[in-house]
């Protein structure tokens, strides 16, 4: 257990906050083992910043939230594929793609092994952050309410993403 998560936990468990607890997750067991067959992006800041506009660089490496009903990707529900607009990893199929009414595209499943998550504690109670796995940029948080079949949300920033139609593809 990584020491930020515990010290989290130990803080949870004072307060009390038992049911903040249930909702914690670790990375699951798929993303780890698939993980290793995509070679990872390892790039400089500067680089970063000359490869993004500055609203995906606060999203996609400052861990930046675009606000709600900006992206015209929420509405966007042709066939095709959504990509990492950092490095182009697939991420979402347009199958998985559902209406949240939340103002950002949403999901109920990623591309199996191309998203990792982590335990993000920046408004307090423990939330479920993803980023791709190969460039690590920041796309969004998993909630779990979401559409059958898996009951969860992947609440993408709209900025972080790119739309290949599949007549493209």
């Amino acid at each position: 257990m990584k020491r930020r998560t515990f010290l989290g936990t130990l803080g949870l468990l004072s307060s009390g906050s038992i049911f903040a607890l249930m909702n914690i997750r670790t990375m699951a067991g798929s993303n780890s083992t698939m993980t290793a067959e995509i070679e990872k992006l390892e790039l400089s800041d500067q680089e970063w910043r000359s490869r993004l506009t500055p609203d995906q660089y606060h999203v996609l490496r400052k861990e930046g939230t675009e606000r709600p009903f900006t992206s015209p990707l929420d509405k966007e529900y042709g066939e095709g594929t959504y990509v990492c607009a950092g490095c182009e990893l697939p991420l979402f199929t347009s199958e998985t793609k559902f209406d949240s009414g939340t103002g950002w595209p949403s999901f109920w499943a990623p591309i199996e092994g191309h998203a990792e998550t982590k335990t993000d504690y920046k408004l307090i109670l423990p939330r479920t952050e993803y980023h791709c796995v190969r460039c690590g940029g920041h796309q969004g948080h998993v909630f779990d309410d979401g559409p059958a079949p898996t009951g969860q949300r992947w609440c993408n920033n709209g900025v972080a993403l790119k739309f290949i139609p599949a007549s493209e593809a």
